[in-house]
């Protein structure tokens, strides 16, 4: 039979790793909100397959256009640009009184939205080379913003957008376009995008279900909070 003081003290042995596992364990299911949402690789094969014909159609573009209030003069930035094909119809809008900042953290996308543009002569779009967490756009000059099928692909986008404001003229909408999903396939919950506009200091301010017709994407539109 064991000595009084030494049952007392394998007792008290026992409790305290007792609890320290029941620590670790609530801590185990506590840690995974504080991890990083799944995001999609980004894309970095042929740019060209996002001017596939039809597409200003099926996303109904002049309509998302006129919702952000993109017009002439207005200065937009087309983040997750790819290859361009926003930023071109962009600035049309705008016509050559306005500005498009084409802003993509690939650089061969950069440099081949710096191809087009000279082929084309397309004199008012500026292609930014960005950061993950940063468009690295000049302060209180944009208008508006589209994100088109690239907010899946945002590692960090809480600190994007928190970083973006600075950017934002008085008035400035935010749209972001993309699908539901899981956020590794292509695809964002909106209710995760509108959590995390939130705490980026956003508010949603509309939201529509007219882009494609496959009930799979989702048009939310967003202000800076005053």
């Amino acid at each position: 039979m064991l000595p009084l003081f030494k049952h007392r003290v394998i007792i008290g042995i026992t409790l305290v790793l007792a609890a320290n596992l029941c620590l670790g364990h609530a801590q185990d299911t506590v840690a995974p909100k504080d991890h990083p949402r799944k995001t999609s690789t980004p894309y970095t094969g042929d740019l060209s397959i996002f001017d596939s014909p039809g597409r200003e159609d099926r996303l109904q573009l002049n309509r998302v256009m006129d919702t952000l209030g993109i017009s002439p003069g207005k200065t937009v930035a087309d983040i997750g640009a790819g290859s361009g094909w926003f930023s071109l119809r962009a600035a049309t809008r705008v016509t050559g009184s306005g500005n498009v900042y084409a802003v993509d953290i690939n650089p061969e996308a950069i440099r081949y939205i710096e191809k087009r543009t000279a082929k084309e002569r397309v004199h008012n779009v500026k292609a930014v080379l960005s950061k993950a967490d940063d468009p690295l756009l000049p302060a209180d000059t944009i208008d508006a913003v589209l994100m088109l099928k690239t907010y899946h692909e945002v590692e960090e986008p809480v600190a994007l957008l928190r970083n973006l404001r600075a950017s934002l003229r008085p008035g400035a909408k935010v749209g972001i376009i993309d699908r539901n999903g899981n956020g590794e396939n292509h695809g964002v919950g909106k209710d995760i995008v509108i959590r995390e506009a939130g705490e980026a200091g956003y508010e949603l301010t509309a939201q529509y279900d007219f882009v494609k017709g496959d009930g799979m994407d989702y048009f939310l539109v967003f202000v800076p909070k005053p």
